[in-house]
């Protein structure tokens, strides 16, 4: 097999985006959108550190961790979003969101 090359992590990160892209778009439901976005997230820091260890630089492994943080706080004020959602309308469909109009 050999030694996966840069080539063969970025074709990676390219699916893992293109599949968290279509459950973005395809789906409706605000949960499974969500965890799309996180795997979308998750192709751009594999292609970060796929440059970083192939460039022999700290700079795309330090980015991560930003990238990281700011997933914990999306993820954290999604859900919140989605549980206030889900207590007023008892549903969690994006259609809903309006409904947190005040």
């Amino acid at each position: 097999m050999g030694t996966p090359t840069l080539g063969h992590y970025l074709v990676l990160s390219g699916l893992l985006f293109a599949i968290g892209l279509a459950g973005v778009i395809a789906r409706r439901d605000l949960l499974i959108m969500y965890m799309c976005l996180e795997i979308m997230l998750n192709a751009a820091n594999l292609s970060l550190v796929a440059f970083s260890r192939f460039t022999q630089q700290v700079r795309g492994e330090v980015f991560v961790f930003f990238v990281i943080t700011v997933a914990a706080v999306e993820v954290a004020v999604g859900l919140a979003l989605l549980v206030s959602l889900y207590r007023m309308k008892r549903t969690t469909k994006a259609e809903e969101i309006t409904a947190l109009k005040f």
